[in-house]
């Protein structure tokens, strides 16, 4: 049987865990990055790696061989980074595609104030960033359409996982308990994310969206009380919204409050989550001092 071959357009914190997990089982795994130092990291992991930016496009022939493609670059206000310079060599690569994933984001749903939303929710996204996520899945779906590769797309929730979570920023000094009332976030563990991908791998369904959150959605503060609890430390003072020094990109995390559906990942792609709220999460890291 040929070898698998994962080609990852942007190579992050998503894209090295299902790395991981699909190299253990003799996959071989391909993917961008923006600089020489991490190319020689991921080379380093066994990791076919390519330089690719807006001023250094993809050698041709990257993509040879890609069975699976992963794409995770942050969409540019002309689209999706990838597509729009390398949709040819894409459409050359599609006969031995057998899967592609685009990572967006829940954005794309716009603030519903605490309501639910599922994926056949309207899509309103109301932060620039969401805006160009959506414009981004446009470009995919359009792709899949074009190519006949099955694209799917996968809407995820906050990421945390090993040195990205509460306790790291507790420990770092940089946790801070803002309040805003009403205000919930979904998550997702790092580790859900690769496995929810493999099951989608597993069984393509072309023109899907599946939201990857767990689930509880939860106030941001509680989760640093919960973060701060597992250390046995004193959580920071609660800072109100209105009053918190935040950067406009920190700022626009807040100005979408939502619950987010998982159901469809569970249903569809059999999805058991590992870590169903950020209390299994963050004591698991606790634990394993991933922190």
């Amino acid at each position: 049987m040929p070898q698998k071959r994962l080609f990852c357009v942007g190579f992050g914190f998503s894209a090295a865990h299902l790395a991981a997990l699909l190299l253990k089982e003799g996959w071989s795994v391909a993917g961008t990055c923006r600089s020489q130092e991490k190319k020689a990291r991921l080379e380093r992991d066994g990791i076919e790696a390519f330089v690719f930016s807006p001023d250094e496009p993809l050698e041709r022939g990257a993509l040879e061989g890609a069975t699976h493609l992963l794409a995770s670059a942050p969409p540019e206000e002309a689209g999706d980074p990838f597509l729009r310079r390398h949709e040819e060599m894409a459409l050359e690569a599609a006969q031995s595609l057998e899967w592609a994933g685009y990572l967006s984001t829940t954005g794309v749903y716009g603030d519903r104030q605490g309501g639910w939303v599922d994926e056949e929710s309207e899509l309103r996204p109301d932060t620039a960033r969401g805006k160009k996520r959506l414009a981004a899945e446009k470009d995919w779906l359009a792709f899949g359409e074009k190519s006949g590769v099955p694209v799917q797309l996968f809407r995820l929730a906050g990421i945390y996982g090993p040195g990205r979570n509460q306790l790291t920023s507790l420990k770092e000094g940089k946790a801070r308990r803002i309040v805003k009332p009403g205000q919930v976030f979904s998550r997702i563990h790092v580790e859900d994310i690769a496995r929810i991908l493999k099951a989608s791998i597993a069984a393509p369904h072309a023109g899907a969206a599946y939201n990857v959150c767990d689930d509880e959605a939860a106030p941001p503060q509680d989760v640093i009380a919960y973060a701060a609890e597992l250390l046995d430390r004193v959580p920071p003072p609660e800072i109100p919204f209105e009053e918190a020094d935040l950067s406009p990109m920190a700022r626009s995390f807040y100005e979408d409050s939502k619950r987010v559906s998982n159901r469809r990942i569970k249903e569809e792609l059999g999805a058991a989550l590992r870590y169903p709220t950020y209390r299994e999460g963050l004591k698991a890291l606790l634990d394993a001092g991933a922190y």
